[in-house]
C-alpha cells in the first residue's frame, strides 16, 4: 500500500470526513509515530505508521471481499487443520494463494460440492447463512434408484423427518438414467439444516450419489469448475 494523505487516511478509516479530519489535524490531535502533525500534506504508511487521534490508535478498515468457490467432494468447510487429517478450506485457499482472510458463508458437506460464499464480510454471513432470511438454496441431487412420478408428488408435498417437517420449496425430476439406475432431481430450498437432503431423499428411499449446490440467492455457480474461485465486486 503506497502512502497516502493524512486527511485521507483519517477518513478512510472513516474517523471523519476529509474535511473534519483536516480540522482535527490543525488542532492537534492527529499523532504519526509519537509526533503531533499539523500539516495536512502529510503522508502516511498505513502499513508502517502508527496513527492516533486523541490518543488512540487508529486502524485502516479492512477491505470488504467476496468469492464464489467450488468446493470439491473431499473437504472439510473449516479453517484451520483437522484433527483426523482430512482436507479443509484451509488447504484449498492455500492451493489457490488467496492472501485476504475469509471465512465461509454456511457450509457444505464433506461428501458435497458447489458454490461457497467466502467473505470477510459479517454483515454480509449473516444475512446469507442465518435462517430468517430465508436465502433460497438450488441443489442438484443425483440418487440411486428411479423416482416414479407417484413418488416425485408425495416427495414435493413433504416428509416428517427426526427434527420436524420439510418440504422443498421447488422439486423437478431433471433425468432418470436407467442403464445407471440412478435419478437427477433439482431441489429449491432455504432450509440450512444439517445433511437435510440426504436426509429427506433416505426417507424416501434413496441414497444420495452425489450433491451440487449451484445457487445461493442471487449468486450462482456458474462455469466454475471443482476447487476454481471466482472474486466478486463489492456488494
Amino acid at each position: 500500500m503506497q502512502k497516502v494523505r493524512i486527511n485521507k487516511f483519517l477518513a478512510s478509516c472513516e474517523v471523519a470526513s476529509r474535511r473534519k479530519a483536516e480540522k482535527l489535524i490543525l488542532e492537534g490531535k492527529v499523532e504519526v509515530n509519537g509526533k503531533v502533525i499539523k500539516d495536512l500534506s502529510f503522508k502516511v504508511d498505513p502499513k508502517k505508521d502508527i496513527v492516533k487521534v486523541n490518543g488512540k490508535i487508529i486502524k485502516p478498515k479492512e477491505e470488504k471481499v467476496y468469492y464464489i468457490l467450488y468446493k470439491p467432494r473431499g473437504y472439510l468447510t473449516q479453517l484451520g487443520k483437522d484433527k483426523f487429517g482430512r482436507k479443509t478450506l484451509t488447504d484449498l485457499l492455500e492451493k489457490l494463494n488467496i492472501k485476504e482472510r475469509v471465512f465461509p458463508v454456511g457450509r457444505l458437506d464433506y461428501d458435497s460440492e458447489g458454490l461457497l460464499l467466502l467473505t470477510n464480510d459479517g454483515e454480509f454471513a449473516y444475512k446469507y447463512s442465518h435462517p430468517k432470511f430465508e436465502i433460497e438454496k438450488e441443489y442438484i441431487v443425483e440418487v440411486k434408484g428411479i423416482v416414479d412420478k407417484t413418488t416425485l408428488e408425495k416427495m414435493k408435498k413433504g416428509r416428517d423427518l427426526e427434527d420436524g417437517f420439510f418440504k422443498p420449496d421447488k422439486l423437478k425430476l431433471v433425468r432418470i438414467n436407467k442403464e445407471k439406475n440412478t435419478s437427477t432431481l433439482k431441489f429449491c430450498i432455504h432450509s440450512g439444516k444439517k445433511r437435510i437432503l440426504r436426509r429427506f431423499c433416505k426417507a424416501f428411499g434413496y441414497d444420495v450419489i452425489r450433491l451440487i449446490r449451484t445457487k445461493m440467492g442471487k449468486y450462482f455457480l456458474g462455469s466454475l469448475r471443482p476447487g476454481e474461485i471466482k472474486k466478486l465486486g463489492k456488494r
